[in-house]
C-alpha cells in the first residue's frame, strides 16, 4: 500500500460531516493511576505477548518516517524498549515511560543490545518538559488507547514538535463495521487489563487533536492496526 493515501470518500464524510468534534472516543475512562498499575503487572510478560505479533508494525513505523541522520526522535510509551535496535544509530532517539517497571526493562534491553543512541526518561506524556519543537519525529506506538487522554498526549505530541516534523501514531482503531465495531465496545472494559482500550474512535480522536494525515495505512496481521503520519504545519 501506498505511504500516501488519500482519504477516501465515505472517511472524509464521516470525519468531517458528524459529531465527530464532540462524541465520546471510548465507552471507558482511565486514570493514571489504573495505566500504571496494569503495566506494573504485565511488563514481565509484555515482550512474549505482545512482542512477536505487533512487530511488524514497528518496523513499517520505522521505515516509513525516513529518518535522517542527526534527527531528534521522540517515542512516547517507549516501553520495555522493544524500538530501540530498530532505529538508525546516527540518529537520536528519547523514549519516555509512565511506567517504572517498563523503563526498568528497557534500560536493561538497551545496555544487552549496546545501544548508545536512545535515552530513557520517566515521564507523564499528557504533561511533557520537554521545550516546544525540540524533536523531527514524534511515535506513538501502541499508546494512545491506553492513556487517560488520547487528545492531550497528543497536543503534547504535536507541541513539542518541530514545525514540518512528522507526529506518527501506530495503534488500533475501532472498526467501520457496524457488527466489529458492537463487539469491541463490549469488550473495551476488559480489554484495559491488557493495556489497551479496543474501541478508540479514529475520526473523532483526528479532529478533537487537530491532526489532518497526511497517510493512513493498515499494518500487522490482521490488519485491524492502523499507521498515522501527520506533518506539523510549518
Amino acid at each position: 500500500m501506498a505511504l500516501f493515501e488519500p482519504p477516501r470518500p465515505g472517511d472524509r464524510e464521516e470525519i468531517v460531516g458528524s459529531d465527530a468534534a464532540t462524541r465520546a472516543l471510548s465507552v471507558t475512562a482511565v486514570e493514571n493511576d489504573f495505566v500504571a498499575g496494569v503495566y506494573e503487572n504485565i511488563a514481565w510478560f509484555y515482550d512474549i505477548t505482545f512482542g512477536p505479533a505487533l512487530h511488524p508494525g514497528r518496523v513499517d513505523a520505522i521505515e516509513r518516517m525516513g529518518i535522517k541522520a542527526g534527527d531528534r526522535v521522540l517515542e512516547v510509551g517507549v516501553g520495555t524498549g522493544i524500538n530501540a535496535a530498530l532505529y538508525p544509530s546516527d540518529c537520536a532517539v528519547t523514549g519516555i515511560d509512565f511506567s517504572s517497571s517498563m523503563l526498568e526493562k528497557a534500560h536493561d534491553r538497551i545496555a544487552r543490545k549496546g545501544v548508545r543512541n536512545v535515552r530513557l526518561l520517566e515521564m507523564d506524556a499528557q504533561n511533557m518538559t520537554f521545550a516546544d519543537d525540540s524533536f523531527d519525529i514524534v511515535y506513538a506506538p501502541y499508546v494512545i488507547s491506553v492513556v487517560p487522554d488520547p487528545v492531550a498526549v497528543t497536543r503534547e505530541m504535536y507541541r513539542v514538535c518541530r514545525p514540518g516534523g512528522k507526529i506518527i501514531i501506530l495503534n488500533h482503531f475501532r472498526s467501520k463495521s457496524r457488527v466489529g465495531s458492537w463487539l469491541e465496545r463490549i469488550i473495551a472494559p476488559f480489554t484495559l487489563y491488557l493495556g489497551f482500550k479496543s474501541d478508540l474512535d479514529l475520526p473523532a480522536f483526528l479532529v478533537q487533536a487537530n491532526l489532518k494525515p497526511v497517510s493512513i495505512e493498515k499494518v500487522n496481521i490482521p490488519r485491524i492496526w492502523s499507521l498515522v503520519t501527520c506533518i506539523k504545519d510549518s
